[in-house]
Order: C-alpha cells, then sequence, then structure tokens
C-alpha cells in the first residue's frame, strides 16, 4: 500500500495484522486500511491525513530493497518497447540485479510467456525473488532464475534458436555476444543497457564485428517532469537525466550478409591502448558490501513474507465465504 501524507511524502508498507506505520506525526494501523477502495483517506493517531493507494509499478521499484542498482522506470519502459517485449515471447535477462526490470519484464511476456533470468551472485537474486513475490503476491511460474554466468550456463539452459529475446544489463555485454547470438531465433533481438559511453562503443563493434547482427541502434532517454499550477507552468528544478544508454540489434538468418554500408570516412579502427579503455575494471564496477547486502536480503525477504501472509489470508477468507 502508497501511503501519501501532506507533504506529499510517499510510504510504500506491507500490510500486516496488527502492523503499524510509525512516523514522527504519530501512528497508523494497518487494520484501518483492511477492506478501503484505492483512494481513499485514512487518519493517523495525531489526526494526519494520508491518501492510501496501491502502489504503481514504478513506485514499487523505486521503494523497494535493492541489492544492486536497479533499471529505473523509464529505462524499464524502453527496454520493453525497443526490444520488442511480446505476450508469449522466450525472453533471456541477464543479470537479474534487484529485479526491477524483471518486473517490466514478466507483466510484457505474460502468462504464456516466459523469463529466463541469469545472475552471478546468489544474494543478488534472494532480493530479486523476494521482490517479485512481494509485488505479484507470489513468485510467478514462467519465471526461472539461473545462478551462474551466463557464458556458461545459456547453452546448458536454452536450446540454439529458442529465445526470442536477450536483455543485458551488465558491465561487459560484448563477452556475451557468441552465445547470445546461438541462442536467438533468426529475427530476435538483444538489447543492452550500458552506462558509460566507452561500454556502448565496445558493445557497439562488437556487434558490427560479428556479422550475425543488423546495424546496432542506441540512445538513451531523459525525462523532465513540469510544475503546472494555474498560470505558474515551467521545467522542474531538476529531472531525472543520464541513467543508461540502450543499444539493440536483430539477429540476421544463418549465412546472411547484409550489405555493406555506406559512410563517410571516420576514426573507427581502435588499438590495445583503446581497448584497456573498454575492460570492466577500466569502466568501474561498484561493489555492495557484504554487509549492507545482507540487509537488503532481509529487508526483501521480510516484505516478501509479508506479501505471503496476506495472501494466505485472503486464500482463507474466499475459502470460508
Amino acid at each position: 500500500m502508497q501511503l501519501t501524507g501532506p507533504k506529499a511524502r510517499m510510504h510504500t508498507i506491507t500490510l500486516r495484522e496488527r502492523g503499524e506505520l510509525h512516523t514522527h506525526h504519530g501512528v497508523l494501523p494497518h487494520d484501518a486500511l483492511v477492506g478501503l477502495p484505492d483512494g481513499s483517506v485514512v487518519r493517523n493517531s495525531s489526526d494526519q491525513e494520508y491518501l492510501a493507494l496501491r502502489p504503481l509499478l514504478r513506485d514499487f521499484v523505486m521503494s523497494m530493497p535493492r541489492g544492486a542498482a536497479i533499471v529505473y522506470p523509464k529505462d524499464a519502459a524502453q527496454i520493453v518497447v525497443h526490444a520488442d517485449i511480446f505476450p508469449g515471447a522466450v525472453v533471456v535477462e541477464a543479470g537479474v540485479g534487484s529485479g526491477a526490470l524483471s518486473l517490466s519484464l514478466l507483466r510484457a511476456v505474460g502468462a504464456d510467456g516466459r523469463l529466463v533470468s541469469f545472475e552471478r551472485r546468489e544474494e543478488f537474486s534472494d532480493v530479486a525473488r523476494a521482490n517479485v513475490e512481494t509485488f505479484f503476491g507470489e513468485v510467478p511460474s514462467q519465471w526461472d532464475v539461473v545462478i551462474g554466468d551466463l557464458v556458461a550456463a545459456l547453452p546448458e539452459t536454452m536450446p540454439d534458436g529458442s529465445v526470442d529475446r536477450v536483455v543485458l544489463d551488465m558491465l561487459a555485454p560484448w563477452e556475451c555476444i557468441d552465445v547470445v547470438a546461438s541462442a536467438l531465433t533468426p529475427g530476435g533481438v538483444v538489447l543492452c543497457y550500458v552506462a558509460t559511453a566507452t561500454q556502448l562503443s565496445r558493445t557497439a563493434e562488437y556487434l558490427r564485428a560479428t556479422g550475425l547482427f543488423t546495424e546496432p541502434e542506441a540512445n538513451e532517454t531523459m525525462v523532465r517532469g513540469w510544475h503546472v499550477d494555474g498560470l505558474a507552468v515551467r521545467p522542474d528544478h531538476r529531472m531525472v537525466a543520464h541513467t543508461g544508454f540502450l543499444i539493440s540489434a536483430r539477429r540476421l538468418a544463418p549465412g546472411t550478409v547484409v550489405p555493406e554500408r555506406k559512410k563517410r570516412a571516420s576514426k573507427t579502427s581502435y588499438g590495445d591502448e583503446d581497448v584497456e579503455v573498454w575492460t570492466p575494471g577500466a569502466v568501474g564496477d561498484r561493489e555492495i558490501t557484504d554487509k549492507n547486502l545482507r540487509k537488503r536480503v532481509r529487508e526483501a525477504q521480510r516484505a516478501a513474507d509479508g506479501a505471503r501472509i496476506a495472501r494466505d489470508a485472503d486464500d482463507s477468507a474466499a475459502t470460508l465465504d
């Protein structure tokens, strides 16, 4: 449940029996929210009003426990469109991180599709599983999480030509392009989410060099909000600017040779010193401490436990009715 206070501050909570929301403005019992329709207003012990709504996916993603950095909602929306994730699709995702992108992909593939998420670190997968269970109320049956490196695990998990879409959210996606090419069906899409221009460049050059994909397309999305109050209409002072680049390409049919591109001469060659700039160490990999990660796992699992208890309570009530 999402509660918005007088100063527009949001609190996202999982309703529990005899649970309470404590703030410096007072206490709000969870029982006061049970059975109310979306869009209701409740009062806490100090008569503060809160607007109660079920959180949208974007709200949940921004407030859920994180083990790793998340894919922001603005980028997740673009990934679903640019990768053309459709109901019934077989999609591979790596890595799973905190499960933010997994939520959008699971919604897009629907009950008839399949999402297979690969993650190297089991702790991150625990956070992702708990977050997904919290949002959906259960772990979706069409979702599988595989612990391991994509290069080694993908050929063992998915037969050649059986995957419709691949989304790579990792430091060095070019290391996985060869196995991705084998797994993708002709016409399938690979989309990489990278943070820096050097990663973007290396990924594009590797895709071109394989000769197995169409010309890569790259973009980024910036979102600027607007303040609208009567005649006071202006851009917000803050905006969600660069978070990452998206680069995508489509798998060619076996044996296909695309026509050579005609373009102006430019500096496209690169040497050993350029490759060194492209390495994961040079790009910079932000590590989360084990202690902090264990805390995030506990937070995510507590939220999932609450969602599970609420689901069981609803099932029991339905049985009695």
